[in-house]
């Protein structure tokens, strides 16, 4: 099988540019702003936790009492599973030059891992504690999976956070994540190649590889692709894929409708016919259904939407005809005890005990930008709208943002701290701050080059998520889906 492992920040292994890192300062607010500097000697400590997770922590010499957890993404299982204090070298280096301490575990399982992290993760604040001293702050932080654990975390542990920045984060929760993967499976499945297994996957690798086969295939013909782009939009994939690409014309629905099959071939695939499986493993039973799903009324909520017109009258489809299909295709029930796994580990109730910041690329395929719409509805609701604010940078990827990206995002984190009201600027204004932290941030790899890169935050307000996301108290589910509110 071809590598389905975990798709890390994009600027990784950059560190030869790791250099003159804290020359430039955004303005929002003075580096290392919060505590009194504490009294301590610079140090890298490494060790194994009690359920064997391994951690890692790093502390300056000029430690101002605040501490980063991060959280890592997604690791396939058999693949390396180190313990991450930073996504990015150069992220982390300016972060330790001005002041901040590092911590981070790896967690003692891989795939959807966040039964462990959770407690992985405490676990590793405790060596902290123990081993430094307790910090004044501590900022949960974290990419793609590790977004969903940061926002578990703060809502797991209140107590021991002061803040977060979940990056590119599951933030819709692990239920309506699958549900929406479940509803592009379906279509696929139904339309394309109905040999495959969609839930209850007894043969990933096999189940996968007649996936590939199919949506190659059907790439080669405009029926196909009219097919694979109403797959796309019942998960609403965007159409763009490579990071610095412009993104395609509206109305270049062609274009489109290649980078979804890319974003299919290239990273989710693997996830929705092969992956699935372990989460199914993990939590005793298949946590997804169709049940009550109306998937012409998906389609009508769906970004993509025209798209999808489009390439059906150009094949010479009926588009009502396929979404009859689909709606007349054997409904796919829950196993109840897999649902309250998956709602544990993890879907949020919208409460936020500390402000949270969270950040996503408008052409996130993987993790679609509609996850911030779930997230900030689900805190309205619960009345802690006031304790969220979230911005956007337009770029195709999974987490693909630079490091003067991130390191902004950071400073506008910290003077929420440091003036106890947020200062978000406007994205013009986050991009001038980016630009002034010099050429050695604002780069992004690409095609295995360094690339010099602008940053590019954007106003962008993600369509609603098609899936229901919000979880009351969980009864009894049965067969059919539980009470969520859309």
């Amino acid at each position: 099988m071809r590598r389905i492992g975990r798709y890390p920040l994009l600027v990784a292994c950059v560190a030869l540019l790791a250099v003159g890192l804290g020359a430039a300062t955004p303005s929002l607010a003075s580096a290392g702003s919060g505590p009194d500097a504490c009294a301590t000697t610079a140090r890298s400590l490494t060790g194994t936790l009690a359920d064997g997770a391994t951690y890692k922590i790093e502390v300056p010499a000029n430690w101002n009492c605040t501490l980063f957890l991060y959280s890592h993404g997604y690791v396939a299982p058999g693949e390396a599973n180190p313990a991450q204090d930073v996504g990015d070298p150069i992220t982390g280096a300016w972060l330790l030059g001005h002041g901040y301490a590092l911590a981070g575990s790896s967690y003692t399982t891989t795939g959807w891992a966040i039964q462990q992290a959770l407690p992985d993760q405490i676990a590793t604040l405790n060596v902290f504690d123990q081993q430094v001293g307790a910090p004044a702050r501590t900022i949960a932080w974290g990419h793609s999976l590790g977004g969903i654990i940061t926002a578990g975390l703060i809502q797991d542990y209140p107590n021991r956070f002061t803040a977060a920045l979940p990056m590119c984060g599951v933030l819709s929760g692990g239920i309506a994540t699958w549900n929406t993967a479940l509803d592009s499976e379906v279509a696929f499945q139904q339309l394309i190649d109905p040999s495959l297994q969609v839930v209850n996957i007894k043969d990933p690798a096999g189940n996968l590889e007649a996936a590939d086969q199919a949506v190659n295939a059907a790439q080669r013909t405009t029926q196909g692709q009219a097919r694979i782009a109403l797959a796309a939009a019942l998960g609403d994939t965007p159409g763009w894929f490579t990071p610095l690409s412009p993104e395609p014309a509206a109305n270049d629905y062609p274009a489109q409708e290649h980078n979804q099959f890319l974003w299919d071939t290239e990273v989710d695939f693997p996830f929705v016919f092969a992956l699935r499986a372990e989460l199914e493993v993990r939590a005793g039973g298949n946590p997804s259904w169709t049940t009550g799903v109306n998937f012409a009324a998906q389609l009508a909520k769906s970004p993509n939407l025209a798209e999808v017109i489009a390439l059906y009258q150009a094949a010479g489809l009926s588009l009502r005809a396929d979404l009859a299909t689909l709606n007349h295709a054997a409904r796919i029930s829950a196993d109840p005890g897999a649902v309250r796994y998956l709602a544990k580990y993890i879907s949020f109730n919208g409460q936020l005990p500390v402000p949270v910041l969270t950040m996503h690329t408008t052409g996130d395929g993987l993790v679609i930008p509609e996850n911030e719409q779930a997230y900030a509805s689900v805190v309205r609701q619960a009345g802690n709208a006031r304790m969220l604010r979230q911005i956007f940078v337009s770029r195709a990827g999974h987490c693909a943002f630079t490091p003067a990206e991130l390191t902004t995002a950071i400073e506008v984190l910290q003077n929420r701290l440091a003036t106890g009201q947020w200062h978000v600027p406007d994205p013009a204004t986050l991009n001038s701050e980016a630009a002034n932290l010099g050429p050695n941030f604002n780069i992004f790899v690409a095609g295995g080059k360094i690339m010099p890169t602008a940053p590019a935050f954007t106003s962008f307000t993600p369509t609603v998520y098609l899936r229901p996301f919000d979880l009351p108290p969980l009864p009894f589910f049965g067969g059919g889906p539980p009470p969520l509110v859309p």
